[in-house]
């Protein structure tokens, strides 16, 4: 299909910059553009590349207000219809509308971060356009298609389809050479989470509106799909019960969107006079958050590599992760969902001063704040023939 600048996937900086190489930078949830929103601000410091940022509505109305906190607007918001809610309907219709988008736009790549069904649908509609894709926090594995669910087949699924993987760690390359990508192709960049955690956290910052004023408070959240009804409600029944425990501790719960992850938390810690169950917050409160609580109790990927970094032990709400290298340097622990193990592991960082400051000292195992320069800087060499190839992260 022939394009034309009057269609509104041209952006005015393709007209003004004709020679800069187009980048379309896909976006489908809050995780994915807070990591990747320093990429883009990569390639918009570049002087070779303009990105062109689509938002594909997995998480409609969730994506633009972080993205802002980063000074990035999104050239485009797919308006996908999800009547039904189902997965097979986000991704047939993401695969049909990012297919377009590379249609008329051309560009010279395609980027996307994570393992979400926007990043699987987004490598597969690349792939079909013989385009490379780049798929930032490349390698994750737990080796279970069940946990996390649909997330561990959707990173298969750019794992297999990407021309360049950027992985977070060492293990992580480890997993996709083990998986028979060309070593090559893979790099050891850092997570991108780092540079846009240490970017936020440089600045003061106030807390968070409803943040807890008790001398312990847990920030914690729970929305995991393979955890929905009873593993959710043990979980959170082991949350409520550590507050009953304790009169020094309070909860800080962010809630997510979907009704079998809101309404059960609204139920099980509602009316509690030393919880908070709020909404989802923006980034930079969510690192004031994280820099003022005592410990995270989470399944959340994200809040796994970024509280480590801040000195925050964390619970795991999970059997198992794909980020084992904070488990291995003391700083997170896996626990589950059962109540009682909930509350006991909660019980021992509060009762055993030691064991809270083995946890509590800052690790970095997930970046050193330069993973866009490393992604961006091994772009430019593989697409337009700079000289100059990145360097792999090592952690300290």
């Amino acid at each position: 299909m022939a394009y034309s600048p009057e269609d509104p996937c041209f952006a005015a900086e393709f007209l003004l910059e004709p020679r800069r190489a187009r980048c379309l930078c896909v976006v489908g949830t809050r995780p994915e553009a807070i990591k990747m929103a320093p990429v883009i601000q990569a390639l918009q410091a570049s002087d070779w590349a303009v990105p062109y940022v689509v938002t594909t509505g997995q998480h409609a109305h969730l994506v633009e207000a972080p993205l802002k906190e980063f000074g990035v607007t999104p050239n485009r918001a797919l308006v996908i219809d999800r009547s039904s809610g189902s997965l097979n309907e986000l991704f047939g219709k993401a695969i049909m509308e990012i297919d377009r988008l590379i249609e008329l736009i051309r560009p010279i790549c395609v980027v996307g971060q994570g393992d979400t069904s926007s990043v699987a649908a987004a490598s597969l509609a690349t792939f079909h356009n013989r385009v490379p894709f780049i798929h930032v926090e490349a390698g994750l594995r737990t080796g279970n298609m069940d946990e996390p669910f649909p997330e561990e087949l959707n990173r298969r699924i750019a794992g297999l389809t990407s021309a360049l993987h950027c992985a977070p760690t060492e293990r992580s390359r480890d997993n996709l050479l083990r998986e028979g990508v060309d070593p090559g192709n893979c790099l050891v960049t850092g997570n991108t989470v780092i540079d846009a955690l240490l970017q936020t956290a440089s600045r003061e910052l106030p807390a968070p509106p409803g943040f807890p004023d008790q001398p312990r408070v847990i920030l914690s959240t729970a929305h995991r799909r393979e955890s929905f009804g009873a593993p959710l409600e043990d979980a959170l029944t082991g949350l409520r019960a550590a507050v009953d425990t304790y009169d020094d501790l309070g909860l800080f719960f962010l809630t997510h969107p979907n009704p079998k992850a809101h309404e059960p938390a609204k139920r099980i810690l509602g009316g509690h006079p030393r919880i908070t169950v709020t909404d989802a917050l923006g980034y930079t409160d969510l690192v004031a958050a994280m820099q003022r609580c005592w410990i995270v109790v989470t399944d959340s990927g994200g809040l796994q590599e970024e509280a480590p970094a801040l000195g925050k032990p964390v619970l795991v709400l999970r059997d198992a992760t794909e980020r084992p290298e904070a488990v291995d340097a003391g700083a997170v622990r896996i626990i589950g969902t059962d109540s009682i193990a909930v509350l006991d592991a909660i019980s021992e960082l509060h009762c055993d001063s030691r064991h809270y400051a083995r946890m509590a000292v800052p690790v970095f195992p997930y970046g050193d704040g330069r993973a866009a320069e490393r992604i961006v800087g091994e772009m430019r060499a593989r697409l337009v023939g700079h000289e100059a190839r990145a360097l792999n992260f090592v952690p300290n």
